[in-house]
């Protein structure tokens, strides 16, 4: 079965989204179960899933690392991404979705709506991933498919419409009416083997009529030669086949999120893959990836054909107890087969492919080949990373990377013992290779370990994978915030001038620099502006790389300096006296000195928190959050007397925040957050920020 081919019309990619605890692993336990590839469905909380097979997902209950599945379902290959739910884990999600066709986003049905299906709805729609929707658990007391459709409506996308409806309500729920084929579907237990077909109940007709139009209506309208059609005939004129292919359509675009509900455990789920296979787009379907020549730059085409040179990315590293090292790829043109070489036009090197194996979760299946469109990992790939393009040597394309954000917690770590020193060193590079917002350096002045994650709970979870999985004992430090510095006034000019002379050859390097702010989240540019040959050629990137190594060091407290332009605009050279050094010297003399007269500001992360709590505690936690320097931007109610709190808060005030949330709301309320942006700090928290780093 493994190393069967399947047609690339018949190949899903799917991505698997949604908010913690929505049920998505459930969900997808329930799928493999329905597609024969487990016996039974492995509950999240008895520790028995499949794609949760981390040791920390299993005890915490939540998926931390994008797990990829392949199963078969009425002749389509799907494969199965299974991403985290918990904010710090974000970029599991986001490289997911860079290589996925389709995605299935799972809400669940007693809250609707909540914080995190917002951010993952608008990474999807970055990478323009068409969606359905499977609104999970309405079989459970407070369940409800109505309400949480509403929300959908209100929060995400207007253009959201059932195909199915339930039939019964809560624990009464035992089936669906289907309206593309005007059937209801219908279970005694949710462990049933198959859905029985029958009539749909009668007292459910004129609902099953209002919402079957809304359906139609709407789906004909991104295709014309439907439309005009269903003008001639009417809904009623239309085949079965032909709904499905307006439906089909409509979801194609982008705008439209095809919907239905019921429990991710049982047997509806069978409904679920119908709706992938039927309605969600195959790599034929999303057409061409472009990506540039990495020595001319020129703009390059690879259409999803077996016949187009190979392109694929890597979309993600893992480091396998039994294999090594495992890189995740995703076939955009050509095939490729195991024992061959590829080409890493990210690296330039060459790199054998060892073996090439499908993945079931922890499970794994070796194949000899991989086409176009498919999804699977390379074993033995040494010098591969994250966002990676592997393709022909004779045909190399870089393919659009992966952009990942600057991670803005940090705490320092030591090994407990001399024995755990190496192994640490080995550990930490390891877990770097693997997640691309994990950093790790070392500081300067104090010799310490300094290791950086997107929150406590993601470099909580990587110290306790380095004591499982590497066998090292480390002690940490308290978190530390990712202060950045900026400026606030542009236009300004300074000189930086490096001159030595001691007999013989001396050095001669002389700039002027005009810095200036850059747009937010911009970073850093330098434009040359050389005429004349003032400055030569040769000495131009030793300006441009002193500039650079001065700013990670910033002015007021030491903090990478971001968002700033720096114009190489006038200077002089010596004929015999210059040299790349003292150029290099000079510009970082220059920007140091632009930078002092330019405002210097220096900067936090802010987080956008949102914190769901019972009515009864909402004044201690919006107290709580004032208190914090936090300010509140909306507040939302939600079913059964929750409110809902948005908030901005700077990440300094922000640890152990969770601890005392569970301990003010008697452990009720639950919290997210995610970087939003970098503010100035205030004056007086500046200060002492700026007295501590000066001890």
């Amino acid at each position: 079965m493994a190393d069967k081919k399947t047609a690339m019309d018949k190949i899903r990619n799917l991505g698997i989204i949604a908010h913690i605890d929505a049920g998505k692993t459930t969900t997808t336990e329930g799928i493999l179960y329905r597609t024969g590839l487990n016996h039974k469905i492995g509950a999240v909380h008895e520790g028995e899933t499949t794609t949760d097979w981390m040791a920390q997902e299993r005890e915490r209950g939540i998926t931390i690392v994008a797990a990829s599945v392949t199963c078969f379902w009425k002749g389509h290959q799907i494969n199965i991404i299974d991403t985290p739910g918990h904010i710090d884990f974000t970029v599991e999600v986001e490289r997911s979705l860079r290589v996925l066709d389709g995605a299935c986003v799972v809400f669940d049905g007693k809250m609707g709506v909540e914080s995190q299906s917002e951010t993952v709805w608008r990474q999807a729609d970055k990478y323009g991933v068409p969606r359905v929707c499977f609104i999970n658990k309405i079989n459970q007391t407070g369940g409800d498919f109505y309400k949480s459709l509403e929300s959908i409506h209100n929060r995400l996308s207007k253009r959201a419409f059932p195909i199915h409806l339930p039939i019964g309500f809560e624990q009464a729920i035992n089936g669906i009416v289907d309206l593309v084929e005007m059937k209801a579907f219908t279970y005694k237990d949710f462990t049933d083997k198959a859905l029985v077909e029958g009539e749909i109940p009668a007292d459910m007709m004129d609902q099953v009529k209002k919402y079957r139009s809304l359906l139609i209506e709407n789906a004909v309208a991104e295709d014309e030669a439907m439309l005009e059609k269903y003008f001639e005939v009417g809904e009623d004129g239309l085949s079965t086949e032909e709904v499905k292919q307006a439906i089909r359509s409509a979801v194609l675009s982008g705008n439209f999120f095809a919907v239905t509900g019921g429990d991710g455990r049982g047997v509806i789920v069978e409904k679920v893959l119908d709706m992938v296979a039927d309605y969600l787009p195959s790599p034929l379907d999303r057409g061409s990836n472009w990506g540039i020549h990495p020595k001319t730059g020129d703009e390059i085409e690879r259409k999803p054909s077996e016949e187009e040179p190979f392109s694929a990315l890597a979309f993600k590293i893992t480091t396998d107890p039994f294999v090594g090292k495992l890189a995740y790829f995703r076939v955009y043109s050509g095939t490729i087969t195991a024992g061959s070489y590829v080409y890493n036009s990210t690296k330039g090197e060459k790199e054998r492919v060892g073996r090439i194996v499908r993945l079931q979760a922890d499970k794994r299946a070796d194949v000899t080949e991989v086409g176009a469109g498919d999804i699977a990992a390379i074993v033995g790939l040494k010098g591969t990373t994250t966002g990676d393009t592997l393709c022909d040597q004779a045909n190399p394309i870089v393919l659009e990377s992966i952009d990942f954000p600057e991670p803005p917690v940090s705490i320092a770590i030591e090994p407990k013992t001399k024995a755990d020193q190496e192994k640490m060193g080995i550990a930490l590079g390891r877990l770097a290779e693997e997640d691309p917002t994990f950093r790790v350096r070392t500081d300067e002045e104090t010799g310490q370990t300094i290791i950086s994650g997107m929150g406590e709970l993601h470099l909580e979870i990587l110290v306790d994978r380095m004591k499982r999985e590497f066998n090292v004992e480390a002690n940490i430090g308290q978190p530390q915030v990712a202060y950045r510095e900026s400026i606030r006034k542009s236009g300004i000019e300074a000189q930086g001038k490096f001159v030595r002379q001691s007999g013989g050859r001396g050095q001669y390097g002389d700039v002027w620099l005009r810095v200036s702010q850059n747009e937010q989240g911009a970073g850093f540019e330098f434009i040359n502006s050389i005429k004349g040959g003032v400055v030569p050629t040769e000495y131009i990137k030793p300006v441009e790389e002193g500039i650079k190594e001065s700013l990670a060091n910033g002015i007021i407290a030491g903090y990478p300096v971001v968002d700033i332009k720096a114009e190489l605009y006038d200077g002089s050279y010596h004929e015999v006296d210059s040299n790349e050094m003292a150029f290099k010297i000079a510009g970082s003399m220059g920007i140091q000195e632009a930078v002092k007269k330019a405002n210097p500001v220096l900067l936090e992360p802010v987080m956008k928190v949102v914190v769901v709590t019972p009515e009864q505690f909402m004044g201690d936690v919006i107290g709580d959050l004032n208190s914090k320097r936090g300010r509140i931007e909306s507040m939302e109610d939600l079913p059964a007397g929750i409110k809902e709190i948005t908030a901005y808060v700077p990440l300094g005030e922000m640890f152990g925040y969770t601890t005392n949330l569970r301990s003010t709301t008697q452990g009720r309320a639950s919290s997210s957050m995610e970087l939003d942006h970098y503010a100035d700090v205030p004056g007086h928290v500046a200060e002492a920020i700026i007295a501590k780093n000066s001890k």
